[in-house]
């Protein structure tokens, strides 16, 4: 394709029929371009990008309005996914299945599909065998003190790198936390929501950060030495 530009330019050229049959025998490779770089871009889209995950015997889910609740020998879970835009289905036959579907969705959108997907998942674990975090002190020469408050829903850490301020951590709901029989400074966390368990253990280890000192140096606080399913261990 010519642009108005170059037709003009031609106009004015001796023998410009000719120049204008070359011009039109080898067109640009593409035809949108200008002198001026194009801005349009163009992206794919899915029509339809579908995931499926198997439920479990013994474990009932039901879908109301994107929000999933999901029942197990351990109790119940519940998340609300109202904020990603999805087709979420339940079906019942010789094994029950939660069909995720996006339609005319970008890569970003498709992504939510195993996002959800995998919630779902953890919320399955979750009631059936429940998940469990391990933390370990570590200290250099000030021993850190880790009390457990309150049944196991409260946990009180004291001596930390020799300071006298006291810091307290609540577990979120449906956590527990214990001090481990078979490991020394070990604490062991334990609930169904996996989301609240990891938030439990990352606020122990947040509030136990070095300042004002060289991290490289001070290695002191509690950190997670592992994580997993309660029964896979």
């Amino acid at each position: 394709m010519l642009n108005v530009q170059m037709i003009i330019q031609l106009s004015y050229i001796p023998n410009r029929h000719r120049l204008c049959q070359l011009a039109l025998a080898n067109p640009p490779s593409n035809p949108l371009s200008t002198n001026a770089p194009s801005k349009l871009s163009l992206k794919m889209r899915d029509v339809l990008q579908t995931e499926e995950l198997d439920i479990p015997e013994g474990v009932e889910v039901s879908i109301k309005s994107r929000v999933i609740v999901v029942k197990g020998p351990r109790g119940t879970l519940t998340k609300n996914v109202r904020h990603v835009n999805m087709d979420i289905l339940l079906q019942k036959g010789k094994t029950t299945k939660v069909s995720l579907a996006v339609w005319q969705g970008g890569r970003k959108h498709v992504a939510c599909l195993r996002t959800i997907r995998t919630l779902i998942n953890n919320m399955i674990i979750g009631v059936t065998k429940g998940f469990r975090y391990k933390m370990r002190a570590v200290y250099a020469h000030f021993p850190i003190n880790c009390i457990i408050q309150n049944d196991g829903t409260k946990v009180e850490i004291r001596n930390f790198l020799g300071e006298k301020t006291v810091r307290h951590v609540n577990m979120l709901g449906g956590v527990t936390i214990a001090e481990s029989s078979a490991q020394k400074d070990e604490l062991i966390l334990e609930g169904n929501d996996i989301d609240n368990v990891s938030q439990s253990a990352a606020s122990i280890q947040g509030i136990c950060r070095v300042r004002n000192k060289d991290i490289r140096k001070f290695l002191d606080g509690i950190y997670v030495s592992g994580k997993g399913a309660i029964s896979d261990e």
